[in-house]
């Protein structure tokens, strides 16, 4: 599976984490190898093995200067390109700098993301073409996460249409609190019926609940290989800021390693701007809010602290006792267990299995 995600265009950081050029580099974890990014002196973004091939001292340590990345140790200096172009512990006439190259992957900058390419470079697809990618940064919202789980675990969860009205659903009807109200259509209604509707890009799912006199309840989705997911949304059903209209939104789940998931997150409007204020409830809202996230894009609530979870808010307001609909959703992921055992259950004898390993490094053997 790894190998069939090298040939997609994967988002790798937000563009304002590479603000400005010559700025301080950022590491990267992607399909388990360590990089380390960084925006040039002509704004160009490079991304590169985070270990120096001289000593294999970390290049995050480096200095950012004159379009190339150097190394403190012994002052070798990488371009975006990977080539080497500067050895300070080399004659100035040596010609040894240019036999020196290091690992380098493309990268292109769209809908406020450097999206970067790991596969044969003579495969290299076009960019991507996402429609929120493509509009003004005033009409989109793009945030990530870290989730301490198998990159399948969450997408599993995150392509779930029947947990939603259970997990996030929330006991009180005259508050705003985030998350599904009980009294809702969505929460109201019966268990979904399942549509899907297998394309060349992945798959088309529905989501019916029957509401009886009152119609259906329609949650649709498309999911775009390896690891996007598209949905309608509506401005305003979690009570945020700014005018009732239309949105879309959703998912990429990309892994970072066996046991890590990079989920980014992004919301399109197509009609007025996304405010400032309205992006501030969304996130507030989602538990995505710098009260719920660390730096590290880590959330705060984690298993040593029990996610924080709250016994009478369980009894009395949420039906989870856990604030914010990001943590809900990492809580349940990061619970399964190991990824191992949790892959047994949810995909034996699929394909997608053999993504993970298991502590001897071999695939596993299928149970009897």
């Amino acid at each position: 599976m790894g190998e069939l995600m090298r040939r997609y265009w994967m988002p790798a950081l937000l563009s304002w984490e590479l603000a400005e050029p010559d700025g301080e580099p950022v590491r990267v974890k992607l399909l388990g190898e360590e990089l380390v990014a960084f925006r040039d002196s002509d704004g160009r973004i490079g991304l590169l093995e985070e270990f120096c091939p001289h000593r294999l001292v970390s290049l995050w340590l480096g200095r950012n200067e004159e379009c190339g990345l150097r190394c403190i140790y012994h002052g070798w200096k990488f371009d975006v390109n990977g080539q080497c172009v500067d050895m300070m512990n080399e004659p100035a006439d040596s010609d040894y700098p240019s036999k020196m190259t290091t690992t380098s992957y493309p990268t292109v900058e769209l809908g406020g993301v450097i999206w970067a390419y790991m596969g044969p470079k003579e495969h290299l697809p076009p960019p991507p073409k996402f429609e929120w990618a493509a509009v003004p940064a005033s009409h989109r919202h793009v945030t990530k996460n870290i989730q301490e789980c198998n990159w399948l675990q969450a997408l599993e969860g995150g392509i779930d249409s029947a947990h939603a009205t259970i997990l996030h659903r929330t006991l009180r009807t005259d508050t705003p609190h985030a998350g599904l109200r009980v009294d809702s259509p969505h929460v109201q209604g019966k268990p979904p019926e399942l549509e899907v509707d297998i394309t060349d890009y992945g798959y088309r799912y529905v989501g019916i609940r029957s509401l009886g006199d009152e119609g259906n309840h329609v949650r649709a989705y498309h999911f775009v290989m390896p690891f996007h997911q598209l949905r309608a949304s509506q401005r305003g059903y979690r009570g945020q800021a700014g005018p009732v209209g239309f949105l879309a939104s959703g998912h990429m789940w990309v892994p970072m390693d066996d046991n890590n998931v990079m989920v980014w997150n992004w919301d399109l409007s197509y009609d007025d701007p996304i405010e400032e204020q309205e992006r501030v409830d969304m996130d507030r809202g989602y538990g995505r809010g710098p009260e719920h996230m660390l730096e590290s894009f880590r959330t705060r609530v984690n298993r040593d602290n029990n996610w924080m979870i709250n016994r009478s808010v369980q009894k009395t307001e949420t039906f989870s006792g856990i604030e914010g609909v990001n943590a809900q959703d990492v809580a349940v992921s990061g619970e399964h267990g190991p990824h191992l055992k949790a892959l047994r259950v949810l995909t034996w004898g699929n394909p997608f299995i053999h993504v993970v390993h298991n502590t001897t490094g071999h695939l596993p053997v299928e149970p009897a």
